[in-house]
């Protein structure tokens, strides 16, 4: 079995270099998926409400033989319930579904600037861990500006903030953001879905140099970043391979190589994307 490295929050509780997505994966998928994975090393699971499959993971979580403690679970708040009340029923509703007594990781899924309801909720998230139902509170998909909102309105920054990060949309800004205010970031779609990217002849030139496969590299890139990739993989074998990037390392002039590309977002834009 392989062994993940961690890190540290800014909260003080740690958390693996490397998670398993479970996007868009139904209850049943998620369930195997998950059980596979912590057989495998994985002990960091993404959930969200609107992913559908809490009751899955949590089963899988339950049915794996892992020590709960070992593992760090993630969900996320839904934009339809955004609210400081809301917020609180829709935790627990997550509880349940999870079949969990607490949450490691919960995290606000869009800011939803519109709607100018996050520093509401998290609040909401900030009583939820001085009462030590969440372990840490986090973002995804906030932006440096959300992000300096919610401390100057709670004096509370987050532990985490998952956003889209892959080859073909780095984040160099948003990322040196979060290293100087020791928040730490999450790649959510960390292989560039629906893109080219694992057929790239840059990409497929470094995995050759290394023995290892072209979606390793991308997610050893990641790790060297500092980032926390999060992968999808319901197949057990490919679960393996996505763990298993920390025997080489990847030379400063193949970093720069791999995300010399034209830049671009796949996913949506979150001062103007809205997901309830």
């Amino acid at each position: 079995m392989i062994s993940i490295p961690t890190h540290t929050l800014n909260d003080g509780t740690t958390i693996p270099a490397l998670g398993l997505g479970t996007w868009p994966m139904d209850d049943t998928q998620a369930e195997q998926a998950v059980r596979s994975a912590l057989e495998a090393g994985y002990r960091l699971v993404d959930t969200a409400t609107n992913y559908r499959n809490e009751t899955g993971v949590g089963r899988g979580v339950a049915g794996s033989g892992v020590p709960r403690e070992e593992i760090v679970v993630t969900t996320k708040l839904p934009g339809r319930h955004q609210g400081y009340e809301e917020t609180l029923a829709s935790f627990e509703e997550s509880r349940a579904r999870l079949g969990l007594d607490h949450v490691d990781l919960y995290l606000i899924h869009w800011p939803l600037p519109r709607v100018d309801k996050y520093v509401d909720s998290w609040k909401a998230m900030i009583r939820l861990r001085e009462e030590g139902l969440v372990r840490s509170i986090g973002v995804s998909n906030f932006t440096a500006e959300h992000i300096d909102r919610l401390e100057k309105e709670t004096g509370v920054l987050p532990a985490v903030n998952q956003i889209e990060l892959h080859p073909f949309f780095p984040q160099d800004e948003l990322r040196a953001f979060h290293a100087d205010k020791g928040v730490l970031t999450e790649s959510w779609s960390p292989l560039g879905r629906g893109s080219a990217l694992l057929e790239d002849p840059v990409v497929a030139r470094v995995a050759e140099a290394h023995g290892v496969t072209p979606g390793q590299v991308v997610l050893r890139w990641h790790v060297q970043l500092g980032a926390i990739p999060i992968p999808k993989s319901a197949d057990p074998e490919r679960q393996r391979h996505n763990l298993d990037v920390f025997g080489f390392e990847l030379g400063p002039a193949q970093m720069t190589a791999i995300a010399d590309r034209a830049h671009r977002r796949l996913g949506g834009d979150p001062e103007t994307h809205e997901e309830f």
